[in-house]
């Protein structure tokens, strides 16, 4: 019989595994070589769809489509003020003596706020005959958005930007009358001048103290007077009665920041004043004897100081 084979032998002996400590500098100069893998079936996983949560607007990023509505919506409230200004340049557009204009200078057709469109509107025509009325078309629009991007720049208090945003809503209107005809009715001067000393009062209880509200109401009382005093002495050559009426509200505002920013916000519009008449008479569309309308220099110059003295 052949003999048995001999038996396997058993497996060695597993012995322990000794901690075995690893210099820095060994470690740092170890490379690892990439091993490259087969790639495997995909496998197609399902995945059941579940409700996406939404994000409300109220609470939207910046960046995000809910709140881009937004803007819009401001922007549409703020231009839904123009029928109102091009409705005060419509009517108090008259020249000196004559009665308000309540309707189309053409046909007749009545101008009111209940059917603004067109004649109210950024067109400025007439509904009925087409002929254009107040202001040039698109230019109230321009200045109400102008308006709106001088009270985000200026900042200040709430009161504060109430008082500019008062004066700047009557002034407006006051720019496009006096450019047309040479005119600051009393019925656009006078509660643009009570308005803002009653907005900065406002802001003097709320902060601000007595100081500066009464340094402001002598600054406008003030420059009212060196205008009007203008017009004694002169007469047809000095400032009109309506620009010491529309220097009340100018003045004030400016005068709440201080002697020195009243006396700049004058500079400027002298400035501003000087610049345009000498490049209308450079493009000969004025002679020496013209007399242009100073209440949109004084609008334009105290607008400009505001934003230069924040």
């Amino acid at each position: 019989m052949p003999a048995d084979p001999p038996p396997r032998p058993l497996a060695a002996p597993v012995e322990p595994v000794l901690p075995v400590s690893v210099e820095p500098e060994l470690v740092e100069s170890v490379s690892v070589v990439p091993v490259p893998v087969e790639p495997g079936p995909v496998v197609p996983v399902s995945v059941e769809p579940g409700p996406v949560p939404s994000v409300p607007l109220a609470t939207a990023a910046p960046g995000t489509p809910g709140s881009r509505g937004r803007p819009w919506a401001r922007l549409a409230a703020i231009l839904a003020v123009a029928p109102v200004l091009r409705l005060a340049v419509a009517r108090y557009a008259v020249p000196p003596g004559e009665p308000d204009r309540t309707a189309c200078p053409t046909c007749g057709t009545p101008l009111t706020l209940d059917r603004p469109w067109p004649a109210l509107g950024p067109a400025a025509r007439c509904p009925a005959c087409r002929s254009r009325v107040g202001a040039p078309p698109g230019t109230v629009e321009v200045a109400v958005l102008a308006a709106l991007a001088v009270l985000v720049s200026a900042g200040g208090s709430p009161a504060e930007g109430a008082a500019l945003a008062w004066w700047l809503g009557w002034a407006v209107p006051l720019v496009f009358v006096d450019a047309a005809v040479h005119r600051l009715p009393d019925r656009l001067t006078w509660p643009a001048a009570i308005g803002v000393q009653a907005l900065l009062g406002v802001a003097a209880l709320a902060a601000a103290g007595p100081a500066p509200w009464l340094r402001a109401a002598a600054a406008g009382v003030g420059l009212a007077l060196c205008f009007a005093a203008t017009t004694l002495v002169l007469g047809r050559r000095g400032f009109g009665l309506g620009d010491a009426k529309l220097a009340l509200g100018a003045g004030a505002l400016l005068g709440w920041y201080g002697w020195p920013v009243l006396v700049f916000g004058v500079l400027v519009t002298f400035t501003l004043s000087a610049l345009t008449s000498l490049a209308l008479l450079l493009a000969r569309k004025v002679r020496w004897s013209s007399h242009l309308p100073f209440g949109p220099f004084l609008v334009l110059g105290t607008v400009v100081t505001l934003l230069l003295a924040r």
